[in-house]
């Protein structure tokens, strides 16, 4: 009996390889799977290096060639690799009060993302994502208009909010950046501090999500192995974000950051409308 399940599982095991193999060679020889993998990492990169919110473009780039259930688990153990670099080039910049705030509101997000995987889309919380997103950035518009930028302290209970909405969004779609940024951005922080803040807090609810996509069986052989032919475009990418940020001033950053949050909430609301079928 025992030499039987032996073989068993070394057959098992075989097959795995085999089929590991298979689809090594047929994304290898796949010209389409690189035209978007490819833009999807370097943009997950650089906004991992320092230029947030672009990373929530990665998983909708991808998912021109695959399914975007597919994209955000291919998209998971690279962003891990990225959040390793990033934790380097970053190191020892951080803001504890606001860690201390927005992680323990990130864990919830993440368990409710778990819980309700099965009954919300990705589509759902990208709309939902972008509308938020977007009339954050006419309160900016409008402040700025009126000379009169939005500037906050911390609250707590905004932050456990804010961070909890991180978690649920970069649960089910990677994307984590916009409430988180929603919440960060009027603190008006030093950019390099803004900066390694967000890295260290998208580090901790990346490595927390390998548990529930594990158990929904996202990580399988086939998305691993597709991840694995990508790392390599991780590193580089990172850290040419990381100094794009390191050479821009406060007056440069932040109207950049908001920019990019107006070319994403309308990213996300076309995505989320069309996913739904409205138009």
């Amino acid at each position: 009996m025992a030499r039987q399940a032996l073989a068993k599982m070394r057959a098992y095991g075989y097959g795995l390889a085999a089929r590991g193999l298979f689809i090594m060679m047929s994304i290898l020889t796949d010209p389409l799977f690189y035209m978007a993998a490819i833009p999807a990492v370097i943009l997950s990169g650089l906004a991992k290096g320092g230029l947030a919110g672009l990373g929530v473009l990665s998983v909708p780039v991808m998912a021109l060639v695959v399914a975007p259930v597919q994209a955000a688990a291919i998209m998971l153990p690279i962003l891990i690799v990225m959040d390793i670099v990033s934790l380097w080039a970053w190191r020892g910049v951080f803001e504890v009060r606001l860690l201390s705030i927005m992680l323990p509101g990130a864990l919830l997000g993440i368990g409710i993302g778990w819980l309700a995987a099965t009954v919300v889309t990705a589509d759902h919380v990208r709309l939902i994502i972008g509308g938020i997103t977007l009339l954050f950035f006419m309160r900016w518009l409008i402040g700025r208009v009126r000379r009169r930028e939005p500037v906050s302290e911390h609250h707590a209970a905004k932050g456990f909010f804010w961070g909890s909405v991180s978690g649920f969004t970069s649960f089910l779609a990677h994307a984590g950046g916009p409430p988180y940024q929603i919440y960060a951005m009027p603190l008006k922080r030093d950019p390099v501090l803004f900066t390694g803040t967000s890295v260290i807090f998208f580090a901790v609810v990346n490595a927390v999500k390998l548990i529930p996509y594990f158990a929904l069986g996202q990580l399988d052989s086939e998305n691993l192995v597709a991840a694995l032919i990508l790392m390599p475009i991780a590193p580089v990418a990172t850290l040419t974000g990381a100094r794009l940020v390191r050479r821009m001033s406060v007056q440069v950053f932040y109207p950049l950051m908001y920019g990019l949050m107006l070319v994403i909430s309308v990213k996300l609301i076309h995505d989320g409308m069309h996913g739904i079928g409205a138009w």
